[in-house]
């Protein structure tokens, strides 16, 4: 990567308008900032392939006419079928949970929910739990597995407001597919002029989140080498400049692998605002990088 390009993301990013609701709740959804981020992936991409899907809030904003979304979580991927196959369905699983909650001890409500779903994970009770849990903090723990986020506090989105979303995000992600993929397999279906968007977990964060212990950024590096070397032009999202008590944290990128960087500013940490009990962290600024091999 040339010492001379790096970026800060704006005047391209304004010709992109921002899609800002979101569908499901989640620790680094970049959706608030997507916009800039698809302001700089090209228009010429053919299919575009998102291997660490999340809450989708990239190719929401892209929407694209041919894509592949995925990610390795199978409930994760039951709710993108879901809202591609039958959205009535996906209704129906977040309308029955709230209406538990709001008929009797919403806390208790949402254990019991999530103890069913940590003893058989399933994308129904999974909606409902990214929707209620604190912060949209899905964690994760590392000792067994299970979903330990508590209960948050604020109001839940009534069904028919979720229906709503859920219509206008059908529509953003109707040139999708949807699959349960690690995603070494996802980006070795790229063909030469095709794009893909990364957003792995974060380094720093990555031994609370599902499916992350395992994950080695070196890995993903040289998939994005065997990617760039084929012709498909890879984007990724890195942290930057974020601080993690009086620790800067920074990441080796390979020499050569990347022709450009672009500064994207991502506002406060949710994580390190959840790791601190809630409070208002005004100096957990994240800035992420975004990576280009084009």
């Amino acid at each position: 990567m040339r010492s001379d390009a790096t970026e800060i993301a704006g005047a391209e990013a304004a010709q992109i308008k921002p899609f800002k609701t979101q569908l499901l709740k989640w620790v680094g959804n970049k959706q608030r900032f997507a916009h800039e981020i698809v302001a700089h992936l090209p228009q010429d991409y053919g299919t575009y392939f998102e291997p660490f899907l999340g809450a989708g809030g990239v190719m929401a904003n892209l929407r694209p006419v041919r894509a592949v979304g995925s990610d390795i979580y199978p409930p994760l991927i039951e709710i993108w079928q879901a809202l591609q196959e039958d959205p009535a369905q996906l209704n129906q699983w977040y309308g029955a949970r709230y209406a538990q909650a709001e008929a009797g001890d919403r806390v208790q409500v949402y254990e019991a929910i999530k103890a069913r779903y940590n003893a058989a994970p399933n994308g129904a009770d999974f909606l409902f739990l990214c929707r209620a849990c604190y912060g949209g903090v899905v964690r994760f723990r590392r000792k067994d597995g299970h979903m330990s986020t508590p209960c948050g506090s604020h109001p839940l989105m009534k069904p028919h407001k979720f229906a709503e979303r859920v219509t206008m995000w059908r529509a953003r992600m109707a040139g999708a597919r949807f699959a349960c993929l690690d995603y070494r397999a996802a980006m070795a279906q790229a063909r030469a002029g095709e794009v893909i968007y990364c957003d792995p977990p974060y380094a720093h964060s990555q031994t609370i989140l599902y499916g992350a212990q395992a994950f080695r950024l070196e890995e993903l590096f040289a998939s994005i080498a065997a990617c760039k070397a084929r012709g498909v032009r890879v984007a990724m999202s890195i942290d930057g400049s974020k601080k993690s008590g009086d620790v800067y944290c920074d990441i080796a990128i390979p020499s050569g692998l990347f022709e450009r960087e672009i500064l994207v500013n991502m506002g406060q940490s949710m994580l390190k605002r959840f790791q601190m009990g809630g409070q208002q962290m005004q100096s957990e600024a994240v800035r992420d990088r975004l990576l280009l091999t084009y």
